[in-house]
C-alpha cells in the first residue's frame, strides 16, 4: 500500500508531461506556500 503524506512532510518529487510535451516537475515549479493539486484519473 503506498505511504501518505502526514502534515508537516515533503511532497515527493514527480516530473509530469503535459498535453503540450513539456513537463512539469512538482513541488520545484510550485509557486507560493500553498498549492491545491488535483489528480484526475480519468477513464478506464
Amino acid at each position: 500500500m503506498p505511504q501518505k503524506l502526514n502534515p508537516g512532510e515533503l511532497f515527493p518529487n514527480l516530473n509530469l508531461s503535459l498535453l503540450d510535451g513539456g513537463s512539469f516537475n512538482m513541488p520545484e515549479d510550485l509557486g507560493g506556500s500553498m498549492t491545491l493539486a488535483l489528480f484526475y484519473r480519468g477513464h478506464w
